[in-house]
């Protein structure tokens, strides 16, 4: 008899243990684009520096305004939050500029800026429409908002000289061949004088020294003009009394304390109790009623006494690499355009920054200039804003673009003369 084998049985399934496994976080990565389709090294150095002093100012304006502001308004915040808004306007239209804005749109907006700048400033001059502070009638209310035109007719100038120098070089021409912007440059200054603000007709000049430098006009003829607008802007400055007694009170080393000389020696008072370090954001004494316009031509003073020397210096700094950067503009394009205003904008940011610490340390007399992109001042600021976006716009396309490019202002140039 077989011995049967029992059937083989199925083996039972394991059971399946399933062990927790960790899963990563989900990741997504954006690639942005190179910054050198944005704009190229120079206009980011300009725009960082602008953006810079910008939030540097606005931190000071806080400082120096809320003591007063409080105290007579009752809201500490007051300037810094007109400060806040016209900043966030200003780098908006800056970018806006820089980066939608071509060239050749510049040459037909030029002499549309101009008249009506000039115009809006002449109205405000000369009209009840205009308000006056300190003396001055340069403010006017739109739509409940007080603008100061003369601000803008500095950029105006700008693009208008830098217009006439782009169809004319500078080089070929004498005094009878730059009669069109002389009284270009006349007819700015006259109509923010009508307003009795002579610090932003001595600015407006600076500017117009600047076009006929970088635009290539002859250091003999440069020589004649100098002299003659000295002498004009010597009689506006000796047409008032205010005026002359401040020259003579500064001539004389400045010895009444208590009378033209109250706001000169606040401000030295100020630098000096801020020494090397400073005595700390917010902790100025000067600002305490003090110092007169402490948030506005006189903020230096405030953040050489909350920052010290330390901070005066790196102040100091940013404008020379300001002045560097333009000088480079200038220096890597043969389109007269760029070169001319790339000579305004350091005129005007430059020159007046430096116009203004001379004022706060006493070397020259009071005539009221803000320190850009610092002082109070919204019309200020937005004006600067849309210059800096103006030169980035330009540097950008000298630098991307060969001046071939028919878009670009010296493309047009070069295809007349082939």
């Amino acid at each position: 008899m077989t011995r049967l084998d029992p059937p083989p049985t199925e083996a039972a399934p394991r059971p399946v243990v399933r062990l927790p496994v960790r899963r990563g976080a989900v990741t997504m990565r954006i690639a942005l684009p190179p910054l050198e389709r944005f704009a190229g090294p120079d206009a980011l150095a300009l725009s960082a520096l602008a953006l810079f002093l910008t939030g540097f100012g606005l931190l000071m304006v806080l400082s120096a305004s809320s003591v007063e502001e409080a105290g007579v308004a009752g809201d500490p915040y007051g300037d810094f939050a007109t400060q806040g808004v016209a900043a966030v306007l200003g780098v908006g239209a800056m970018l806006v500029v820089a980066t939608r804005l071509r060239p050749a749109a510049l040459l037909r907006l030029a002499p549309i800026a101009f008249a009506a700048s000039v115009g809006l400033q002449v109205l405000t001059a000369t009209t009840p429409l205009g308000t006056s502070i300190g003396g001055n009638q340069n403010w006017i209310r739109i739509a409940g908002v007080s603008v100061q035109p003369s601000e803008f007719v500095k950029l105006s100038l700008v693009l208008a000289l830098a217009a006439f120098f782009q169809r004319r070089p500078g080089e070929r021409l004498g005094v009878k061949g730059l009669l069109p912007p002389l009284l270009l440059s006349a007819v700015a200054i006259g109509a923010v004088y009508l307003g009795h603000d002579l610090g932003t007709c001595l600015i407006l000049a600076l500017i117009a020294v600047g076009g006929f430098m970088f635009g290539g006009v002859r250091l003999p003829v440069l020589g004649v003009l100098g002299v003659g607008a000295a002498a004009v802007l010597w009689g506006f400055a000796q047409a008032n009394a205010s005026r002359t007694d401040r020259l003579a009170a500064w001539s004389a080393g400045c010895t009444d304390l208590l009378g033209t000389c109250w706001q000169t020696k606040q401000a030295e008072w100020a630098l000096a109790n801020g020494g090397l370090t400073g005595v700390g954001i917010g902790n100025s004494v000067s600002k305490w009623f003090w110092l007169p316009e402490a948030d506005n031509d006189f903020i230096a003073a405030v953040i050489g006494e909350e920052t010290g020397l330390l901070g005066l210096a790196v102040l100091i700094g940013c404008f020379v690499a300001v002045a560097v950067v333009c000088i480079r503009i200038a220096g890597r394009t043969s389109d007269r355009f760029t070169r001319a205003a790339a000579g305004m904008t350091l005129a005007w940011l430059v020159g007046q920054a430096f116009a203004n610490l001379a004022v706060v340390v006493g070397v020259a007399p009071v005539f009221g200039v803000p320190l850009p992109f610092v002082s109070a001042g919204g019309s200020s600021l937005i004006a600067t804003l849309l210059l800096v976006g103006v030169l980035m716009a330009l540097a950008d396309r000298t630098v991307a673009a060969s001046p071939r490019h028919p878009e670009h202002p010296a493309g047009r140039a070069f295809a007349g003369r082939s």
